[in-house]
């Protein structure tokens, strides 16, 4: 997140909150996508991480790339920590190790986030090559151990981090040492974002399988193909998972507003200063349990906000959808992300079909879908068959969806954004198995190589 939320409007009742999610309704004729994806920085010499601080860290190509794109600088107690587009569009942050975020503009079509996504990267190189600075994109830092990642100055990090190993094994691994890539979509009323959502939650195994990207860990082996998505299963039992709830009947704004209000905080943001709350839930807050610890403040619809951006489900929703399941590949893996998304939500008959594919999938098969992908990616079993052949069904459905929608550039549709994952299902081999293919051949168990094939 580049920038927390700041609006003073005071909250009234907790009706307020479910209204403020439904406030992001739109008909579809307003529909946009916008897609994140993270990168690790890397010195090309010597292939270590690199700090904020000095000539050559991370916060000298925040502040130089601002100064070439004319995007404003975000402070964090005087220091750059992000970068936002002035024309409303896209922004940049750091995760807490260093982690290169670019959060993209809300757009049309596919066509312009491939054009987004190549003129970041473009823009990004011109600035840290000279630096000696490279960036790697896949789902897991490969080699550094969590006392050799750099800790970016950003105080609501300080705040998580002391946090985190109270509620979870792998939460400050999930913070320092994963790089995910994320689309966020529309929805039209509350009809239709609880059938996105409940498509989004079943099917985030399949891109955690098609986009698995991250088998290494500390400088070996971890027996997983989505080391990240493995994480995910231990970070933080409140505000994590599959969000059974979704699948109840009457889902909607209220139900989702009910489950966040008894998620625990982390922070409340007056000015600039950042108050730790940590453990307690927003439900308590708004009964006055911190009264007497912040004499004076009153929950206002800036914190709801800010607290619906710190809950990490597999899809979380806002004011939009976001899909949070897949590691972070090459460029057209970054695009092939919304496409698969795009495909089967935007369009009324692929989502029908995957709805109808889904709705019958109990809680324990999607639970099981969740832990086993991380491991076996497309060799997860479910029923009688595998994530394989499940996957193969569900990209025929985005394929068709975004070849309905129509969109063309130079006689190309969107659906060619499809083709990596189409060859990883058509294969059965994702990135992540590559990957080990080559440490056990080619690279002869030197993850230096890593850096040097899987850099942008």
């Amino acid at each position: 997140m580049a920038r927390d939320t700041i609006d003073a409007v005071e909250i009234e009742g907790i009706e307020q909150l479910a209204g403020w999610l439904a406030k992001g309704s739109k008909p579809k004729s307003q529909w946009r996508l916008g897609t994140e994806h993270e990168k690790f920085g890397f010195y090309r010499d010597g292939c270590s991480p690199v700090p904020y601080e000095g000539a050559h860290g991370i916060g000298t190509i925040v502040n130089e790339l601002g100064h070439k794109i004319s995007w404003e600088p975000i402070l964090d107690r005087g220091n750059a920590i992000g970068l936002a587009d002035p024309q409303g569009g896209g922004a940049i942050s750091l995760e807490p190790g260093g982690q290169f975020e670019l959060s993209g503009a809300p757009l049309w079509t596919l066509h312009e986030t491939m054009e987004e996504t190549r003129a970041h990267l473009a823009d990004v190189a011109e600035i840290a090559d000279p630096l000696g600075i490279g960036f790697l994109g896949i789902g897991g830092s490969p080699v550094w151990s969590r006392a050799e990642t750099p800790v970016m100055p950003k105080s609501r990090y300080a705040i998580m981090s002391n946090y985190m190993p109270k509620v979870g094994d792998h939460g400050l691994d999930m913070m320092f040492r994963t790089c995910t890539v994320q689309v966020n979509l529309d929805f039209a009323d509350e009809a239709d974002m609880a059938t996105k959502m409940r498509v989004s939650l079943a099917l985030q195994p399949l891109a955690t399988a098609l986009f698995a990207a991250s088998p290494f860990m500390d400088g070996k082996l971890t027996g997983l193909l989505s080391t990240r998505g493995d994480i995910w299963r231990d970070t933080d039992r409140y505000r994590t998972g599959s969000l059974p709830i979704a699948f109840e009947e009457g889902f909607g704004f209220e139900a989702y507003t009910q489950w966040a209000l008894d998620v625990p905080m982390y922070f409340i943001k007056r000015g600039d200063t950042y108050h730790d709350v940590t453990g307690v839930p927003f439900r308590a807050f708004l009964d006055g349990a911190l009264k007497d610890t912040l004499p004076g403040v009153r929950p206002e619809i800036g914190d709801w906000a800010n607290h619906l951006g710190s809950l990490f489900p597999d899809v979380r929703l806002k004011r939009y959808i976001e899909q949070r399941g897949a590691d972070v590949g090459p460029l057209s893996h970054i695009v092939a992300l919304p496409a698969f998304w795009v495909g089967l939500l935007y369009d009324s008959d692929s989502l029908s079909a995957a709805y109808d594919m889904i709705k019958d999938w109990t809680l324990e098969e999607r639970e099981a879908l969740r832990d086993t992908a991380p491991r076996l990616a497309l060799n997860t079993p479910f029923r009688s068959q595998t994530l394989k052949e499940i996957a193969r069904e569900v990209l025929q459905l985005a394929k068709a969806g975004l070849v309905r929608r129509g969109h063309q550039q130079d006689g190309v549709d969107e659906s060619v954004y499809l083709e990596p994952i189409e060859a990883i299902a058509d294969q059965g081999v994702t990135l992540a198995e590559r990957m080990l293919q080559s440490y056990h051949g080619s690279w002869g168990g030197d993850l230096r190589h890593v850096f040097r094939e899987y850099a942008y």
